[in-house]
């Protein structure tokens, strides 16, 4: 039950959570369990109104990937940010509540995909509506949550966050860029190896 009273009343929710010790990671990591799950259903079996995906290139594990790394990389870049700035969370904290966050997403996107299996056109609007307001009210869950776990204000909460998103672009980008080149070192010890081989 406490992931859905944190839902529908956030600030009391969040603070239970840090300072009542009510949270479960266990509840967290099941939440972002079934956001994978949501995703991987959500790209298979929605109506074909609204599902843009192509089944010929449809990997479960890919959804994995994209749902829980970029999951992980906000905490962990959260924390960075937010242990500079003297914030109080933990990163069990940070997991938690961003966890937390994303229980509406879950609990909207589920049903939703059964019932665009027989939606009309006009009535994709409405779909597109509820789905925006399941992202909107993560995004405020997700705003209150840091809040109340760092004890910022609103206006450190909102910095913090955008200095969270600008980390995790320097963190892709280092990624990226260190997987660049361990393959450009790899593929050249290969050549070698095939230039010593052949002569």
């Amino acid at each position: 039950k406490f992931p859905f009273y944190v839902t529908l009343h956030p600030y009391n929710g969040f603070w239970d959570m840090k300072y009542e010790h009510k949270g479960k990671m266990r509840i967290a990591l099941l939440i972002l369990f079934l956001l994978v799950l949501n995703v991987t259903l959500q790209k298979q079996y929605s109506g074909f109104l609204v599902n843009f995906a192509d089944p010929r290139y449809l990997n479960s594990l890919d959804d994995l990937t994209y749902t829980v790394l970029p999951f992980f990389l906000f905490c962990i870049a959260n924390w960075s940010i937010t242990t500079l700035m003297e914030g109080e969370g933990r990163f069990k904290d940070i997991v938690m509540s961003t966890a937390y966050a994303l229980l509406p997403i879950v609990v909207v996107n589920f049903p939703l995909t059964f019932i665009s299996r027989f939606i009309t056109q006009e009535e994709t609007a409405f779909y597109v509506l509820i789905n925006g307001f399941a992202v909107v009210w993560f995004l405020y869950l997700l705003f209150v949550g840091n809040m109340t776990v760092h004890q910022f204000t609103a206006s450190k909460t909102a910095i913090t966050l955008l200095l969270t998103v600008l980390a995790m672009g320097i963190a892709v980008f280092l990624g990226t860029l260190a997987y660049s080149m361990a393959m450009q070192i790899y593929w050249f010890v290969v050549d070698v190896y095939r230039e010593l081989i052949f002569r």
